[in-house]
């Protein structure tokens, strides 16, 4: 008995010590078969989303591109697992196809690239081997005789837009004589010249562009209409008149006023 008239017991700090201990021990084994089971469960998980491209699909409406070859094309230049591929590359890789207009690549697990693509819509030539898209834009594709009798035009590459959006113009002038535009070619200095659907070639020039032309429609109406399949060419680039040049088989040049 101790000073005071309480027992002592000698055993109780030993318990509460032991006690201490197993539950240390108990939660430590919990936490680390939990901290075991999510690794285990991550590094499972992880195999399941980098496992190998085993299939490249292709979706989008085309005419022209191989879509087989173009698959098998980004499967063989694919080194890396699903999860570790470039996309941006990929896609950067199928854009340079002549044919694409828009691409877009997206994983599909587990093992699958797919690739969505636009085909470009052409809706002139180039001068003599490129193509343009509605927006203007040149694209280089081996041409096929499908394409033949698309219009054609020509001029500096920065000046797509304009030539484009002056073919427009000009078909609106056009029109109403039953005619279009089927050339169009702007030079480096600016000069206007152009082929008729009749096929008469019209030399513009740079400068008073709509006067020149308002003129040519007057003098066409008025006289070359009607022999309109005997004349080569029209310049229009005089102060007053035109000069025709006739077809071989037509008189020699000639002025008309």
């Amino acid at each position: 008995m101790s000073e005071n008239g309480y027992l002592k017991n000698p055993a109780s700090p030993l318990m509460h010590e032991g006690e201490s201990w197993w539950y240390v021990f108990s939660r430590l084994s919990v936490l680390l078969l939990f901290v075991g089971l999510l690794v285990g469960i991550t590094a499972k998980f992880w195999a399941w989303l980098d496992r190998p491209v085993t299939e490249v699909h292709l979706s989008g409406d085309s005419q022209h591109l191989n879509r087989s070859e173009l698959a098998r094309t980004i499967a063989g230049g694919v080194q890396n697992s699903l999860m570790r591929v470039d996309i941006e590359s990929i896609r950067q890789q199928v854009k340079d196809q002549p044919w694409v207009h828009i691409a877009a690549i997206r994983r599909d697990w587990p093992s699958t690239l797919e690739v969505a693509i636009e085909e470009e819509v052409p809706v002139a030539r180039w001068s003599e081997h490129g193509l343009l898209n509605h927006q203007g834009d040149i694209f280089w594709p081996q041409l096929h005789q499908d394409y033949k009798d698309l219009p054609r035009l020509s001029g500096p590459a920065p000046e797509t837009n304009r030539v484009m959006a002056q073919f427009h113009d000009l078909n609106q002038i056009f029109r109403p004589l039953g005619l279009q535009v089927v050339g169009l070619n702007l030079e480096p200095r600016g000069a206007w010249s152009l082929e008729l659907s009749n096929r008469i070639k019209v030399i513009v020039g740079r400068e008073n562009i709509d006067q020149r032309l308002q003129r040519f429609l007057r003098v066409y109406e008025l006289g070359l209409s009607d022999r309109a399949e005997q004349i080569e060419q029209v310049d229009i680039r005089y102060t007053n008149g035109v000069a025709v040049k006739w077809r071989a088989e037509a008189p020699s040049d000639a002025k008309a006023g």
